[in-house]
């Protein structure tokens, strides 16, 4: 394994509202993978932890979301063939674990 990803996601949703807005949004996950190829599979580890595994181009990554009063805390295990997209990933992630936060349609950007 290359060294994980960690992304913090900001919010002011509260813990509660945050983690509500996750799990009623997280079958959403593989639309916002590139190449739309990949199938997601998550598991609540815990009230406030959730583990995602996303498979993808013949890899497996490893993925923990954290949920804080104020942000969602994200780690991601890349296999070593990804590891050098960490930059990339960490970027993507930050934008597009912002957009699964908003409440609707209506006030999700565009991709």
């Amino acid at each position: 394994m290359s060294a994980p990803v960690h992304v913090a996601i900001p919010h002011k949703l509260g813990k509660d509202e945050a983690r509500r807005r996750l799990k009623s949004r997280v079958g959403e996950l593989p639309g916002h993978i590139p190449g739309g190829m990949a199938t997601v599979s998550s598991d609540w580890a815990g009230e406030d932890v959730m583990q995602l595994n996303v498979a993808a181009m013949g890899q497996d990554v490893k993925a923990r979301i954290v949920v804080l009063d104020n942000a969602l805390d994200v780690t991601i295990d890349l296999p070593p063939m990804l590891g050098f997209f960490g930059d990339i990933i960490r970027k993507a992630v930050a934008a597009k674990g912002s957009q699964l936060l908003l409440d609707d349609n209506s006030e999700r950007k565009d991709d």
